[in-house]
């Protein structure tokens, strides 16, 4: 039986600490490195990235669209970049932002978490803005093999309030996507495996409880202004279950392989160092 991804997750942080690199191609990151915004270069760009990072990363985070322009070719790079980073013994959280219904989300979820599938992650990003219930899919197939989830919560992109910060009779949108976390973690030990995104930028913590016994993903660390402080403040005592996220800070020193490994191992000193005070 496969070991849950929360108990993965743990022992990620634990022995590699609490920084994720996102792997995404940017076609202005593939002509800074000298590249043509083509297949080969994208090939070159991601395999080199995952070379350098996937060895002292936790967790690093794919994001799929920046495959997906290249078409089935992209896609072919994509499944390569899932299978060295694992092999290098990183946990992939592939940042696809799924949300649908029905049999469309069990087709969906079997593509990225069911072994079998050349795109298999540990872990994927999905939106619950359908309701948290068209998610079921998902989360049945994560317990069945051994998955996570990483739930979109309290975003720090600008238009992200107007629905998350919407009221039900629960509470807000945000608070009420906790809560069916709480709910699936319960009684998880080390960890549970239903995660929430919840931005490192954000201006406070939005009076959420994010202390839901799952991991956290923090995208907006470095380059885009989050800090460790920033983890400490917002998170509390769940900031031992967050990785912050980066992408840009780290990719924009390629091509050279050390320095991108050298600025995963700073950030990882970084986070370990303020949130073990």
């Amino acid at each position: 039986m496969t070991a849950t991804f929360g108990s993965r997750f743990a022992a990620a942080v634990a022995e590699r600490g609490q920084f994720c690199v996102g792997i995404d191609p940017h076609a202005a990151l593939l002509r800074e490195w000298g590249l043509d915004d083509d297949v080969a270069g994208l090939e070159r760009f991601a395999l080199t990235a995952v070379e350098a990072v996937a060895p002292h990363a936790a967790v690093v985070k794919p994001q799929s669209a920046f495959y997906e322009r290249f078409g089935s070719r992209g896609i072919a790079v994509l499944e390569r970049v899932l299978a060295e980073s694992r092999a290098a013994g990183a946990l992939v959280l592939l940042d696809v932002k799924r949300g649908d219904i029905g049999s469309t989300s069990q087709a969906y979820a079997d593509a990225y978490l069911d072994p079998a599938s050349p795109l298999a992650a540990d872990a994927i990003t999905v939106s619950p803005f359908l309701g948290f219930g068209s998610l079921l899919p998902f989360v049945d197939t994560a317990r069945k093999h051994g998955g996570g989830l990483f739930v979109l919560a309290a975003t720090s992109n600008k238009e992200g309030p107007e629905v998350q910060e919407a009221r039900t009779d629960a509470g807000t949108v945000s608070a009420t996507v906790l809560q069916h976390l709480r709910e699936l973690n319960r009684g998880e030990e080390p960890l549970g495996s239903f995660g929430a995104v919840v931005g490192a930028t954000l201006p406070d913590d939005r009076g959420l409880d994010l202390a839901f016994n799952g991991p956290i993903l923090a995208p907006g660390y470095g380059e885009q202004g989050g800090t460790s402080a920033d983890v400490k403040r917002i998170f509390g005592s769940a900031a031992a279950h967050v990785v912050a996220s980066s992408s840009r800070g780290v990719l924009r020193l390629g091509p050279d392989p050390a320095a991108m490994r050298d600025a995963v191992l700073r950030a990882n000193d970084e986070l370990r160092g303020l949130l073990s005070r």
